[in-house]
């Protein structure tokens, strides 16, 4: 590395000279606007509106805009002379929690190391806020621009954060911030449970950049001459016509599954991810309903001689014991008699 800067941490009354270095790094691919047809490198030419002239770096300055065409023309010798006394130096100014700094106001990150002979007192701030268990307010000239900074340790070194002005942050200013909105108790009982469900120790190396390690792959590709195999997007789920909190529900035993826990119930009751599918082909069912309720308004008709039928066969259970009654008193006919044969004579 590099150092970018360097002065001294003015500690009371104690000097600890150091060297700056930028502790973060881009990792972007960066690329090269060249001609399509012939690869070559697309280059721009500082040209002045006044004389149409080429002009080179050392002919620029610094120059502010004061409307009506008027323009105030800064040089270096004019900021060299700007009242800086923090110029060389990383003043302390007071030293407080960690947790009373919004994250919002860090802006860029710098490694110090001690030089020379400053190694001891170095480490003797390093130890002590590492013991208070505070952060160090600190004002720091940096590319002729004073800012506010905090000083803290991370891994044995003291670590240097600029810092934005409050006046710099901007105020949110979104219409729903004056709408009466109201969360129910039991939708924010259970995205309380799905944060715990995804609860976890935050690791870095964890996560990865995926865009940028396919985008160099093709770029291998592109250099072996092979050719990239991409893979297979995955189709979008519907819309589900669940409410927030059939859908926190679904999210919470998406975590639970993710993390190798049985749902809550045993799997013999519906679960709320089934519930939510159940519910996507309860709206496709929905959209072919219209032909079923027609059917079903053409059977009136049927369903009112269906009606009828039990009645029917209800007279029908009546009858049968009082026909019964009536064969037992009616008496039994006799079978006529038979006219006896006539005899014959001798």
């Amino acid at each position: 590395m590099r150092a970018i800067w360097k002065g001294a941490v003015s500690f009371g009354l104690v000097s600890i000279g150091v060297k700056v270095y930028s502790a973060t790094e881009e990792k972007d691919i960066r690329f090269h606007q060249v001609h399509r047809e012939d690869g070559g490198r697309i280059r721009y030419k500082r040209t002045c509106q006044v004389c149409g002239e080429e002009v080179t770096y050392d002919d620029i300055a610094k120059g502010y805009d004061i409307g009506g065409g008027e323009m105030v023309i800064l040089t270096d010798e004019d900021f060299a002379e700007l009242p800086l006394s923090t110029s060389h130096a990383i003043d302390v100014l007071e030293f407080v929690p960690a947790e009373q700094v919004d994250p919002i106001l860090y802006n860029k990150a710098y490694f110090l190391e001690p030089e020379g002979s400053a190694t001891k007192p170095y480490v003797l701030l390093r130890d002590a806020l590492s013991d208070s268990e505070r952060v160090a307010i600190v004002k720091v000239a940096l590319r002729q621009r004073e800012q506010l900074a905090t000083l803290r340790v991370r891994e044995g070194v003291l670590l240097l954060n600029t810092m934005l002005w409050p006046d710099e942050v901007r105020t949110p200013d979104f219409g729903f911030l004056d709408e009466d909105l109201k969360v129910r108790p039991p939708e924010l009982a259970m995205a309380s449970s799905l944060i715990d469900s995804m609860a976890g120790e935050f690791e870095p190396d964890a996560f990865t950049d995926d865009y940028r390690a396919a985008l160099q792959e093709v770029i291998d590709a592109k250099i072996e001459g092979r050719e990239v195999v991409q893979p297979e997007e995955e189709e979008a789920a519907p819309a589900a016509a669940v409410d927030l909190m059939a859908a926190l529900k679904a999210s919470v035993e998406r975590a639970r599954a993710a993390r190798g826990e049985a749902p809550p119930g045993g799997g013999g009751e519906p679960t709320p991810i089934s519930a939510a599918r159940s519910a996507q082909k309860a709206a496709k069912a929905a959209k072919k309903a219209p032909a079923k309720k027609a059917a079903e308004r053409k059977a009136p008709a049927k369903k009112a001689a269906e009606k009828k039928a039990p009645a029917k066969k209800a007279a029908e259970k009546k009858a049968e014991p009082a026909k019964k009654a009536a064969a037992k008193k009616a008496p039994a006919k006799k079978a006529p008699a038979k006219k006896a044969a006539p005899r014959k004579t001798a």
